[in-house]
């Protein structure tokens, strides 16, 4: 804006500027707010579930995968805020013994819904309802509960 212009045509100038940041302002503001949602949504996701069923079995059960047989004995999926999450169960195969299965991914919500990609592996997704988080981990249901 140049000062030597007359007051009207200053006067002009800043409410043109002020009517072109107008929708930048809106924008920042419409953004803050969405996020503001989100990680809203993300605390109340995030948490520690408590496996408590394989494809409609009770933990501890068995069950058959992949031509395998195994005994699952119970497991945790971890929620955190920072956009990762993990697995662990712990199961047995036939011959005995335990092992422990303890996977990492990074997920992306969107409302209610997980998409997770594990490190090393696939994706999979998930859902919330309340408590209990729900997924389908190649086409073997598990549910867990905080």
């Amino acid at each position: 804006m140049d000062l030597k212009q007359p007051a009207g045509q200053r006067r002009l100038a800043r409410h043109q500027l002020l009517w072109r940041a107008l929708p930048l302002l809106a924008a920042l503001v419409w953004t803050g707010c969405k996020q503001e949602t989100n990680v809203a949504a993300d605390r109340q996701v995030a948490g520690t579930y408590a496996l408590v069923s394989v494809n409609g079995n009770k933990v501890p059960c068995a069950l058959q995968h992949a031509g395998a047989a195994m005994q699952v004995k119970s497991g945790t999926f971890i929620i955190k805020l920072d956009g990762t999450c993990s697995s662990k169960v712990i199961f047995s195969g036939p011959a005995g013994g335990e092992s422990i299965r303890e996977v990492k991914a990074a997920y992306a919500s969107q409302g209610s819904k997980l998409t997770m990609k594990w490190e090393g592996a696939g994706t999979t997704t998930g859902t919330v309802d309340g408590d209990t988080f729900t997924m389908n981990n190649e086409g073997m249901i598990f549910v867990y509960r905080k």
